[in-house]
Parts: structure tokens; C-alpha cells; sequence
């Protein structure tokens, strides 16, 4: 056993200290891994006593800053790509079905099911989208019954619980289920990009890296049915200036879908996009 912490054995003198008899083994690997690299790390930056107050200073301030409708830690694991890289490592698919992504902050639980084609936009403001596609399995047969869990943000970049008593409660939210030939087509608006918060350490970080807060526009989707994966994902807008720097890396271009503008239609938009989804096993 290591008696006494140095700077060449740090890592090693505070891993010698877990008590294997009261501790899981995996709760010992990812605390020897994050150890080990926690220690390398600031070796290797030669992290000053200043630097490391400020580093604590940051973390105090994360916690205080979340709340029941805001997850400050969350923003920092989204914009340092962490989130994504879990959510990767996590939802590998088999080649064919739709990509994962990241959750986002802003779903909320018990949306209306409403019936199929309804109007999710409540307050009408935007430019008119008809969503439409079919939810399939990895053989291209439609999946009948699968719910289609769908939010997004309104033409000014807020979503409805970032603005209560500005806008009405469930805008731009719905849940639909599809029949027999698993097709789904619902009215929304073509979402517009919008900035994370950055009133908090997340965004003096990006500040402080000379990064931009904004996120492409997108419409979240989750889509569940009996016997498949679980989806969490989004429709990207391709023409969109952020497409490419997403502040929470959250795009993939499978997910870029098309915007095509209609001829004297319902809506003003049409987005067709097909959900594909992976056998639960």
C-alpha cells in the first residue's frame, strides 16, 4: 500500500485507499479510471493553486445555478460533448436505423395524445410545417403503434416552458400513434435555432473558448413500440448557419432532413423523414 501521497504517485496513493470489501467492481473501475486520468490531467496542464480555486469556484456555481427547469451540469456535459459520447456509446444501431441524439433539456412528460394530423402549434406564430413519414423496422415493413413523443421550439427559439404565460402550455408538443401502415403526418412550424443559456459558468465557458452558443434548428422526436429500441432523436433543418457547429455537437447528417417549401398547401413547409427503428434484442 502507497503510506503517503507524492506528486510522482498521487493517482496511485488515492486508489490504493479503495476498500475492495465495500465497494462494487464496477464502482472501482470507474473511480480507479477517473482517478487515473484526473491526475494525469492536471500534471500534464501543471494546474495552478489559482486555477484550481477557480475550477471549484465553477463547480460551486453549476450547482447553484440548477433548478427544477434548468440542468446547469447537463449544459456543461452537453457542450463539452460529453453527453454525445455516452449517448454513442450507448445506442450503437445495427446500419439502416435511425441515429440517436441527444435528449435536450426541454421534454417534458405527459404531452397530449392527440389524433393523427392534429396542429401542435397553439399559438399559431411561425412558418406552417406538414411532418409527415412512415415509422419502419430494419426490413422496411411499417411498425404499427408506435408512439411518436414530438416538441420543439417556437419562431422566436423558446420552447413553452422557458415562457409561461407567454405561450400556451403544450405548444409545439404532441404525441401521435401510428395505424397498420405506420405513417404519421402531423402541422408544426419549421423550427428555428435558438442559443443555449448562457447566464451561467456553461456559458462563460464558451465564451471564454470563443465558441458560439447556438444550436441549428430541429424538431425532437422520441419514438417507442413494442419490441424495438427506444429513439431519441431529431429532425435537423439542412440550410441552417449552425449545422455544422452545433454548441452541443448533438448533429449527424442522417438526421438532416428535407424542408421543401409547398405551392398553395395547408402549410407554408413540408418535411417528409422516415423513422427506422432496431429490434429491442
Amino acid at each position: 500500500m502507497v503510506r503517503y501521497l507524492t506528486e510522482e504517485n498521487s493517482a496511485a496513493a488515492v486508489i490504493d485507499r479503495i476498500n475492495d470489501a465495500e465497494c462494487s467492481p464496477r464502482f472501482r473501475r470507474i473511480m480507479e479510471g477517473l482517478i487515473m486520468h484526473l491526475h494525469a490531467f492536471i500534471r500534464e496542464v501543471a494546474l495552478t493553486q489559482e486555477e484550481w480555486e477557480v475550477a471549484i469556484d465553477v463547480l460551486t456555481r453549476t450547482g447553484q445555478k440548477c433548478s427544477a427547469e434548468r440542468q446547469e451540469f447537463i449544459l456543461m456535459s452537453d457542450t463539452l460533448g460529453v453527453s454525445m459520447l455516452v449517448d454513442a456509446i450507448n445506442n450503437r444501431r445495427p446500419e439502416g436505423a435511425t441515429e440517436n441524439t441527444v435528449l435536450g433539456p426541454f421534454h417534458v412528460a405527459g404531452a397530449p395524445e392527440l389524433p393523427m394530423g392534429a396542429n401542435i402549434s397553439l399559438d399559431g406564430v411561425g412558418e406552417s410545417c406538414l411532418f409527415r413519414g412512415r415509422v419502419l423496422d430494419i426490413d422496411g415493413r411499417p411498425v404499427a403503434g408506435a408512439k411518436i413523443d414530438v416538441w420543439s421550439d417556437n419562431a422566436n427559439g423558446f420552447y413553452d416552458v422557458q415562457q409561461p404565460g407567454i405561450q400556451p402550455k403544450w405548444n409545439n408538443r404532441g404525441i401521435f400513434t401510428t395505424g397498420a401502415d405506420g405513417a404519421y403526418h402531423f402541422r408544426g412550424i419549421k423550427p428555428t435555432s435558438y442559443p443555449v443559456p448562457v447566464d451561467g459558468p456553461a456559458g462563460e465557458m464558451l465564451t471564454a473558448m470563443g465558441r458560439h452558443p447556438y444550436r441549428p434548428s430541429h424538431t425532437h422526436v422520441i419514438v417507442t413500440a413494442r419490441g424495438f429500441q427506444k429513439l431519441v432523436t431529431h429532425i435537423f433543418v439542412g440550410d441552417d448557419p449552425y449545422i455544422e457547429s452545433d454548441a452541443v455537437f448533438g448533429v449527424k447528417p442522417s438526421l438532416i432532413a428535407p424542408f421543401a417549401r409547398t405551392d398553395g398547401g395547408d402549410t407554408a413547409w413540408v418535411c417528409p423523414f422516415d423513422f427506422v427503428l432496431a429490434p429491442q434484442d
